[in-house]
């Protein structure tokens, strides 16, 4: 699914949070969206994915394709699962309300625990497992429902940093077996690197495109310590870090 979004602002109250933002996302890219706290990045997200509507400019999207049962999916940091439920209870829940037969919806669920590796781990619940695990068990539901693109919100900033290491790789392996379409909110350069064909910089409040950065590297081929992507984590920081003493600066002198 190709995303489009044409001059896009948002407000709350009197404060604007966004402004004049504009941005192709194509089919089977991961763009990822970084800048300061506050600058507005998970607002867009949830502009994107109809959540909220846009206080100017539009969202447009391509047909989902054939089979996609839930166009557009999110991912949220905190798993957000049915504690009483199953991993299995928990991923099949976004199916029950699709005219499915309960033999489809065991094959999908089957086939999403296999890819996700969690396959083993079906009836366990979710006091059982690990956050990584239990944010593959969101993974899994995401794509249950087939989506046309994946909106992802900090998935793995709650957690330690080999579990997130483990879950990029399960991520790059899910995309290069299936690519699919995804915008990536996160504040870890490393993981917008590690993903991103086009990586977004936000500036600070109100939230506009400073610059789009394009890794042309396989995903398969990218690694911590690789030099060419550390020089791009560094042009990355300075500006995150340039507009976040900027924003300081104002809010001292409004004092």
């Amino acid at each position: 699914m190709d995303l489009k979004l044409e001059g896009i602002g948002h407000r709350y109250g009197g404060a604007t949070v966004l402004e004049d933002i504009s941005l192709d996302i194509r089919s089977g890219e991961i763009v990822c969206l970084i800048g300061p706290s506050g600058c507005g990045k998970s607002t867009l997200l949830r502009l994107i994915g109809g959540l909220e509507r846009p206080a100017e400019g539009r969202v447009l999207a391509s047909a989902a394709p054939a089979g996609s049962l839930n166009p557009l999916t999110y991912i949220f940091q905190d798993f957000a699962l049915l504690p009483w439920r199953t991993v299995a209870g928990n991923v099949a829940l976004v199916l029950e309300d699709h005219p499915l037969s309960r033999a489809e919806r065991r094959e999908i669920v089957a086939d999403v625990l296999a890819r996700t590796r969690l396959n083993g781990f079906a009836a366990a619940l979710p006091k059982q497992l690990s956050g990584g695990m239990k944010q593959r068990v969101a993974i899994a539901r995401a794509l249950a429902v087939r989506p046309a693109a994946m909106l992802l919100d900090e998935p793995l900033s709650a957690l330690d940093a080999q579990t997130r290491e483990l879950l990029l790789d399960d991520l790059v392996g899910l995309w290069s077996r299936a690519p699919f379409t995804a915008v990536y909110v996160t504040h870890n350069l490393y993981e917008a690197t590690r993903l991103g064909r086009r990586i977004v910089v936000l500036s600070r409040r109100p939230g506009r495109i400073l610059d789009v950065v394009e890794i042309d590297r396989p995903l398969e081929d990218r690694a911590m310590g690789d030099p060419a992507l550390d020089a791009i984590q560094r042009r990355l920081w300075l500006a995150m870090r340039d507009e976040a003493e900027a924003a300081d600066r104002e809010l001292a002198s409004a004092r």
